[in-house]
């Protein structure tokens, strides 16, 4: 793969030999943005399961101390109170059938969806649609749920999904380049204890294999998974 000048540059400057400690790592990813927008901070971690298996599924949500630097447009499906409800705590779109319609007809103006349970027979209708874009409501993912306020909430401070995707590895964002670093260490933190509390019972060895951070235009530097399974017990 051919690449630009600036990544050679920020590649140079990291030495691939050596594993960073984490608080390093996002030093280092902040010291070598170069790109002319907030890039994300990105970290992907290769776990030691085997996801073809449902025993060894890791899959889970986690609330980021400071959040991830990007407003999220909300959708809920509901009707009656608890469309009301939804309204008062911020969500962008509220709807039912109307929204179902919408969405078939290909508008999808929204990051995450979240719904009443009451309401899956309709949102099941669109799972062709919104599931291979990851955005369809899962119990599991606590976007299924009556109790609508806190989790329009959560998610507009920065609650994420997380899921292990087929080649055993997890991606998540945990904020943006402009953050300090201590802000992002926290997040970093925060991410990875709930990813280690995630750790199916069936998974063998080495739970985490490798970790590396970037920025979205940014190279990856690899962080030692030893300490930061450590500091996650």
């Amino acid at each position: 793969m051919k690449r630009g000048k600036r990544y050679r540059e920020a590649s140079s400057q990291i030495d691939t030999e050596r594993m960073y400690d984490p608080r390093e790592a996002l030093e280092k990813v902040k010291e070598l943005s170069r790109a002319k927008f907030d890039e994300t901070v990105e970290v992907h971690i290769k776990l030691g399961v085997d996801p073809r298996h449902a025993d060894q599924q890791v899959r889970g949500t986690v609330s980021l101390p400071h959040g991830t630097g990007k407003t999220r447009r909300v959708l809920v499906f509901a009707k009656g109170e608890k469309a009301k409800e939804a309204e008062q705590a911020g969500a962008d779109v509220v709807g039912a059938e109307e929204l179902q319609e919408k969405i078939q007809g290909g508008w999808l103006d929204f990051d995450v969806a979240v719904a009443t349970p009451d309401m899956m027979s309709i949102v099941g209708r669109l799972g062709k649609i919104l599931g291979p874009r990851g955005l369809m409501p899962n119990p599991k993912s606590g976007t299924v749920t009556f109790d609508i306020a806190r989790t329009i909430k959560e998610l507009k401070a920065g609650r994420i999904e997380f899921r292990v995707d087929k080649t055993s590895i997890v991606h998540a964002p945990v904020g943006k380049v402009s953050f300090s670093l201590d802000d992002l260490e926290e997040n970093f933190n925060a991410f990875t204890e709930a990813l280690i509390k995630a750790k199916p019972a069936a998974a063998k060895g080495q739970y985490m294999r490798s970790i590396s951070v970037c920025s979205t235009m940014g190279p990856g530097i690899r962080i030692n998974p030893v300490v930061v399974m450590q500091r996650g017990k």
